[in-house]
C-alpha cells in the first residue's frame, strides 16, 4: 500500500500517540505534539481516508481513531523507529549484559529478563532445538552391570542426558569403544545424525553387537526430540497493561501462556525475526508477538518471544532487541 508523506506522518503521530495514551487519537491532540504543520480540518480528512484504507478505525465512544492491525502492520513496517532508547534504558541493558556466564544458554535468560523489564512485556524463550545443534562431544557413563548414561554436549553448551538400560550385561572395555566409535563419527555434526542410518553404519562398518547399540541410539533420539523447555518473564508485569483490566481478555492471555502450543510453533519457526499482528495469526487475536533467534557469533542460542496486547510498544521493543544482539556479538560478555 502507498501512502504519502503526510499520511505516513499522521498515521505514525496515531500510533504513537495510541500507544502511549490507550485514548483514542483527535486530530487536535496531534497537531502540535507532532509537528504536523497542518490544519485540523486537514487532519481529519486525512484520518478518514486512512479509515477508509483500513488503516484506521473509529471507536463508539468518540470521534477519535485507533489504529488497526492493519495499521500496525504497515507502521511496523515502514514506519518504526527502531532506536528508540534512552540513556538510562541504555545503561541499565549493558549492566545486565556484563554479568558474566558460565554456559552459553545462560546468555538467553539473562537477553529474556532484561526485555522483559524494559517493555514491561512478557516474554518467552525456547532452547534452540537440539536437532540442529553440533555435537561436542558424547560420553559414556557405567552405572551398572546393564545401566549406562549418556551425556550429549553440544556447540552452545546445552547438556542432555539420558539413562540407557541392557538386557545382558555391558563392561567399561564396551563402554570405551562405544565411546570411541560414537564420537569419531558424530563429533561435528548436527544431533540429527543420529538415526536409523547410524545404527546401520554402526553395524555393516564395525560390526558391533545391535542389541547394544540399539537402545543407545533409541534412548538418545528420544531425548533430543524433546522440546519442552520454555522460559517465561514478565507475566505479571503484562497484565498491569489497560487492556488487561477487562477480565476476558485478561483470561485469554493467560490461557494463552497456559496452552503454549501456539507460542511454541511459532517460536520454532526458522525466521530469526518476525512480527506476528492480532489476527494476523489463528488465536492471538488481540494480542502481538515478536520473536526473534538470539545469535551469538554465529550460534543459535534459542528464540525469544515477546507477547502483549496489539497496542504494543513496538518501537521500543524491536530497539531492545536490536541494541542487545548488537552487544552480545560485540563480546561484552
Amino acid at each position: 500500500m502507498e501512502l504519502d508523506n503526510r499520511k505516513k506522518r499522521i498515521l505514525q503521530a496515531i500510533v504513537n500517540e495510541y500507544v502511549n495514551t490507550i485514548e483514542p487519537v483527535s486530530s487536535n491532540s496531534i497537531i502540535k505534539k507532532y509537528n504536523l504543520e497542518c490544519s485540523s480540518a486537514t487532519v481529519r480528512n486525512e484520518m478518514a481516508e486512512l479509515e477508509k484504507k483500513g488503516l484506521l478505525e473509529k471507536t463508539h465512544t468518540s470521534s477519535g481513531r485507533v489504529p488497526s492491525n492493519k495499521g500496525y502492520r504497515f507502521y511496523v513496517d515502514e514506519l518504526l523507529n527502531d532506536n528508540d532508547l534512552d540513556v538510562n534504558e541504555i545503561k541499565y541493558i549493558n549492566s545486565k549484559l556484563q554479568n558474566k556466564v558460565d554456559e552459553m544458554e545462560e546468555l538467553t535468560k539473562i537477553a529474556t529478563n532484561t526485555i522483559s523489564e524494559i517493555t514491561h512485556y512478557t516474554t518467552i524463550a525456547i532452547e534452540p532445538s537440539a536437532l540442529k545443534q553440533k555435537i561436542e562431544e558424547i560420553k559414556f557413563v557405567l552405572l551398572g552391570n546393564r545401566m549406562l548414561m549418556a551425556i550429549i554436549l553440544t556447540e552452545t553448551g546445552t547438556i542432555k542426558e539420558t539413562i540407557i538400560k541392557f538386557d545382558k550385561d555391558i563392561n567399561q572395555e564396551q563402554v570405551d569403544t562405544l565411546s570411541l566409535m560414537f564420537n569419531n563419527k558424530l563429533k561435528g555434526k548436527l544431533l540429527s545424525s543420529i538415526n536409523l542410518p547410524m545404527e546401520q553404519y554402526i553395524m555393516q562398518e564395525m560390526n558391533y553387537r545391535l542389541d547394544v547399540i540399539k537402545p543407545i541410539i533409541k534412548q538418545i533420539t528420544r531425548v533430543l526430540k524433546d522440546e519442552s523447555n520454555i522460559y517465561l518473564k514478565g507475566t505479571g508485569q503484562a497484565l498491569d497493561n489497560p487492556e488487561f483490566r477487562s477480565n476476558e481478555i485478561a483470561k485469554k492471555f493467560l490461557g494463552l501462556l497456559d496452552e503454549r502450543n501456539l507460542i511454541f510453533n511459532l517460536l520454532d519457526a526458522d525466521d530469526d525475526f518476525k512480527i506476528y499482528i492480532g489476527n494476523e495469526i489463528t488465536g492471538l487475536n488481540e494480542f502481538s508477538l515478536i520473536t526473534y533467534k538470539n545469535k551469538v557469533g554465529g550460534k543459535d542460542l534459542g528464540t525469544i518471544g515477546i507477547l502483549g496486547p496489539t497496542r504494543m510498544d513496538y518501537s521500543k521493543v524491536i530497539s531492545v532487541l536490536k541494541y542487545i544482539s548488537k552487544e552480545l556479538n560485540k563480546g561484552l560478555i
